[in-house]
Parts: structure tokens; C-alpha cells; sequence
């Protein structure tokens, strides 16, 4: 896989060492999950925007909380049954021997976020299987350091409001030498595109030409706004992790400033119809502790990557094999 960032990066979130990414997609109802898999108990945090989030254990993830670090991080859609997703990937864990904390029960820790694609168009009449508990078995066990963007994993029934979502990463390596990736799963509520223009809201920040290389637009048009029609029904799930050693603290500050990209790439972004979450993770690989002034640097880095990483998602996402299904970027304008 050919890097679209920096030389020696594959501008993707595992370019973080000690960080695979599994996917498992269920394409008759249209969903799917993503799972984020740490060879060590990685410090993390979060920062919600929206203003109903679908989240599993997050409490553990504050400053205050006694649990200082997490096994893996589940990213699901179905909506409030996706969380199951995350029983399946603590499932997978506890076989493999993987307990965060010191007891015979194996208990791994596994913190999740859900959106909602439950209207794609998709058979959502799975009964009583539990179907997003096996999705997140299968996507933990498929966990590696390389993978594609769109249409997997948790990205498969993602949508804006005009055209298809899918699942995004990139990555960069800051000036101080600290590596810096994200993951995103976009299922936004507006869009990340400018009016009926292929040209996306988080161009100033590609790289490479990663997601088409179009730039802004030469004229504006007036209306630049489009919602869903069910517009409360949708959630922006991001992951930001970096090689730094940081406390659960300064884990919470960089997940608010990787915050910035979403409204850097999605109009409109932290509103009351958004669900925005974005988990914070730092596996401390690096020999070297960050400064003050490193700290800053990796959260402008972060909400750099966390806007590429959402317009790379629509840019390689497909249609679904739904009726009256929602464009790709590609087919529309490609």
C-alpha cells in the first residue's frame, strides 16, 4: 500500500506503531463493524460534541476514573444494538489472554461508539441474533496493520446527507518527531462537500492529492447547506491516536483539539443533531517524553488528520446495492 502522506507512511492510523484495525461487514443489512486492537494497554480518553451520543463504558475514559488504560476500541454501526459489537471484540480479547486488569477472569477493557444506519436501505430484521456481537468477534480476529477505507467495516452503512459515508484514515509525523494518526467513520448529518461541488470543506489540509486533489471552488455557491431529512438520526465517530506518552489528561485535551477537524471537514459539525465523539489514544511507543509545546503540535496535527481522514472516507466510498441508495463521490463526480 503506497503512501499518500508522508515518505514511509501508509496514511493510515496503524503508521502508529503497536495499533492493528480489523473489519467485519454484514452487506444484506447494510452494516458493519471496525475494531482498534492494541498490542499493549494503550492510555485513552474522549471528547463528546453530540448531544446523544451511542457510547459504551466512556466513563472510563475520564481523567477521574481509576481504569488508566484500554485493550481495544469497538467502532460499530446499528445504532443502539451496534454496542453489542463491543461484547464480541471483549470476547475475542479474553481468549487470546488479554486482561487489562490483574484477575483469572480475564476481563479486557473495550470502550465503543455506535452510528446510525439503521434507515440505509438496508434488511435491518435480524430477529433476536445477536448480530453486531458476531461483527465485532469477526472484525477483532481480522485485526492487522494494513486495510482499505470506504465501504468496511463500521463505513459500509455509513451516509451524509447527500452522498455515500464510509470509514477514513490518515496519518503525519509532527516536526517534534511524534507520529500522529486518525480513523473515521463518517455518518454526518450535512455534508462534506461544498453546496452540489465535488470540491470538499477540508481541502486546505490534503496532502498528495489524497482525496482527489480538486481544491476549493472557483465560485462559491449560495447555498451551501444540505441536512438529512431525519437529521437527528446520525453520528461522526473519530479515533486519534499518537506514539506519545501521555496522561489520561493530556489524552482528554488532544481528544478536544482533534475535535477542530470535524468542523474543519463537516458542515454542519457539533450542532444539536450531531453525535461527534472522538477517542483519544497514545500507546507511549516513543522513547521520548512530549513537551508542552509537543503537546500543542500534536493536537493541530490531530485535527488535521481527523479532516483528511473524513474526506478520504467519502472519497473511497461506494454506493449501497440499496434502492434510491445515496451516490459516491466518485460516481458523482469522479
Amino acid at each position: 500500500m503506497s503512501s499518500q502522506g508522508l515518505p514511509g507512511l501508509n496514511n493510515l492510523i496503524t503508521d502508529i506503531p503497536g495499533i492493528r484495525i480489523g473489519h467485519a461487514e454484514d452487506v444484506r443489512i447494510g452494516s458493519g463493524a471496525t475494531a482498534l486492537l492494541f498490542d499493549r494497554p494503550a492510555t485513552a480518553s474522549v471528547a463528546i460534541r453530540g448531544c446523544a451520543p451511542g457510547l459504551r463504558d466512556g466513563a472510563l475514559l475520564e481523567p477521574d476514573s481509576a481504569i488508566e488504560k484500554i485493550d481495544a476500541l469497538v467502532l460499530s454501526g446499528g445504532a443502539l444494538y451496534g454496542l453489542d459489537a463491543a461484547g464480541g471484540t471483549s470476547a475475542f480479547l479474553r481468549e487470546q489472554g488479554r486482561a487489562l486488569l490483574p484477575d483469572r477472569n480475564h476481563v479486557p477493557i473495550v470502550p465503543g461508539a455506535v452510528i446510525f444506519d439503521l434507515q440505509n436501505g438496508g434488511d435491518k430484521n435480524w430477529g433476536n441474533s445477536p448480530v453486531y456481537w458476531y461483527l465485532g468477534y469477526a472484525a477483532a480476529a481480522a485485526a492487522k496493520t494494513e486495510f482499505p477505507l470506504g465501504n468496511v467495516g463500521v463505513g459500509l452503512g455509513a451516509t451524509l446527507a447527500d452522498l455515500k459515508g464510509g470509514l477514513g484514515s490518515a496519518s503525519t509525523r509532527a516536526s517534534c518527531g511524534f507520529y500522529v494518526g486518525a480513523l473515521v467513520a463518517v455518518d454526518a448529518a450535512g455534508q462534506a462537500t461544498i453546496g452540489d461541488g465535488p470540491h470538499f470543506w477540508a481541502a486546505p489540509y490534503e496532502r498528495n492529492g489524497e482525496f482527489g486533489g480538486r481544491g476549493w471552488p472557483q465560485c462559491w455557491p449560495n447555498d451551501v447547506l444540505r441536512v438529512k431529512a431525519n437529521a437527528a438520526q446520525n453520528a461522526t465517530i473519530a479515533v486519534i491516536a499518537t506514539d506519545a506518552a501521555l496522561t489520561k489528561a493530556e489524552a482528554k485535551r488532544l481528544a478536544g483539539m482533534a475535535q477542530d477537524g470535524m468542523a474543519r471537514a463537516l458542515r454542519p459539525a457539533h450542532a444539536a443533531l450531531n453525535g461527534d465523539i472522538v477517542f483519544s489514544v497514545a500507546t507511549g511507543t516513543a522513547l521520548e517524553p512530549p513537551s508542552l509545546g509537543d503537546l500543542t503540535e500534536i493536537g493541530n496535527c490531530a485535527a488535521d488528520c481527523v479532516a483528511r481522514a473524513i474526506a478520504r472516507a467519502v472519497f473511497e466510498a461506494e454506493a449501497l446495492p440499496f434502492e434510491s441508495a445515496l451516490p459516491s463521490w466518485k460516481v458523482k463526480f469522479g
